[in-house]
């Protein structure tokens, strides 16, 4: 993953498994992440991710940003990733509650994590 927030995301996680304490909500989100980080790497334009670029967070962090579907419906939610730092890689850099609330502007409150150094 990369990112140090992402990767800490993740491995906390994956702890959580391990111990059995993950409650159901993190067992959901462990599913779906895990399934769409599969997909991810084996084809960032997998039609189950729906997957397309942010306009708005790419021109606010100078880089392409990506919006990939964790789930949709009562808990929707999606993950952002961009190409790099090196060739040949994905970084995840957040995980955010759908944010398309109808009005201009709504990805403002998206605060994504920093792209580690090459």
């Amino acid at each position: 993953m990369g990112v140090p927030e992402m990767e800490a995301f993740w491995r906390s996680l994956l702890e959580k498994r391990k111990a059995n304490t993950l409650n159901a909500d993190e067992q959901e989100l462990f599913y779906r992440f895990g399934k769409a980080i599969t997909n991810l790497s084996a084809n960032p334009k997998h039609p189950g991710l729906h997957t397309h670029q942010i306009e708005p967070l790419s021109r606010k962090y100078g880089m392409k940003v990506w919006q990939s579907y964790l789930d949709q419906g009562k808990t929707a939610r999606r993950f952002y990733w961009v190409y790099g730092p090196n060739r040949k890689e994905i970084t995840i850099v957040g995980i955010e509650p759908h944010p398309e609330d109808g009005k201009q502007g709504a990805y403002a409150r998206i605060k994504l994590s920093e792209l580690p150094e090459k």
